[in-house]
């Protein structure tokens, strides 16, 4: 009888012991559903972050091209997990909060407000991709002798025809369009506003098919296309510091995931990502190429 009972303990701890290994083996291999935007830079941090946890054990699953609305709106009801987010979108458009803060006071202030909505901020890059609004340094007659945001909504003021890109977005959100026309003191005439997919903007300006376009700050057809970027003399535009955000539900069953996004964090700035912004949008190389020889390159992942 005895010896029963303990064949019997020993089966049912084997079985315990499978069970629990299952199990550990089934968490581990929960999908990490990655959620970007549908541009350029958006793209790349997506493919980065989903090679980044193929090489350390994770099972990433990317959903891509989202705007910014549906793609909160994603995280915020556990459609994705994670995503690269900019502290100025989360704090004007997300928060609603239009008081000017520094970006060390921006950060602070959505990591506190996004984390009641089981949202954890990771570690901001150096990376700000703030909007910015660009003209063509040599032949656009209309926007000779321009170089602030001030002079701009002066000669706007003052009747002067200025065609602008932008796209789908800018003209709706608080931090875009309206915000902006609101804190400079002037209003684009609608039919000088050329509404087209955000890729398109820089093409359109180059093209001398507008005068303005709207562009991100780290976009490396800025250079590549010699723009120059009229000053924000006023500061209108919040900081917009590219950082990870992870629900918080999934950092706390995964805790590697911080220490892994904050050092590909740490390692992307201004130039960093107009640098690899460029090679795909300009150089044409495949974002998955670009993602790849930048892990490798910064010893993230082995060569």
């Amino acid at each position: 009888m005895i010896k029963k009972f303990c064949r019997l303990l020993t089966a049912t701890g084997v079985a315990l012991a499978a069970l629990v290994t299952l199990t550990g083996a089934a968490t581990a291999q929960t999908p990490i559903v990655i959620g970007s935007k549908g541009f350029t830079e958006q793209l790349l941090m997506a493919e980065m972050t989903s090679q980044l946890l193929a090489a350390n054990g994770f099972k990433p699953d990317k959903r891509t091209g989202m705007g910014s609305a549906v793609l909160r709106q994603a995280l915020e009801s556990a459609q994705i997990d994670m995503c690269w987010e900019y502290t100025g979108t989360s704090l004007i458009t997300y928060n609603k909060i239009s008081e000017r803060m520094s970006p060390a006071d921006t950060y602070a202030k959505v990591k506190e407000l996004d984390a009641k909505k089981g949202i954890v901020w990771l570690n901001p890059s150096k990376a700000n991709n703030t909007y910015a609004l660009a003209v063509r340094k040599k032949d656009n007659p209309a926007t000779a002798g321009i170089d602030t945001l001030s002079q701009l909504a002066a000669a706007i003021k003052g009747g002067k025809a200025i065609t602008f890109a932008v796209n789908a977005e800018f003209p709706g959100r608080p931090d875009g369009l309206p915000g902006l026309e609101q804190f400079y003191g002037f209003k684009w005439p609608l039919d000088d506003i050329k509404r087209m997919d955000t890729g398109l903007t820089y093409q359109a300006l180059r093209d001398k098919q507008v005068d303005v376009a709207l562009v991100f700050a780290t976009d490396g057809r800025i250079a590549a296309f010699d723009f120059q970027v009229l000053r924000d003399d006023k500061d209108f535009f919040p900081p917009y510091a590219l950082t990870p955000n992870v629900r918080k539900e999934v950092l706390d069953k995964n805790p590697k995931l911080a220490d892994l996004l904050n050092k590909l964090s740490a390692k992307l700035d201004d130039q960093t990502m107009a640098h690899l912004n460029a090679m795909v949008d300009v150089d044409k190389k495949s974002v998955e190429e670009v993602a790849a020889d930048f892990l490798r390159s910064q010893q993230l992942v082995a060569k």
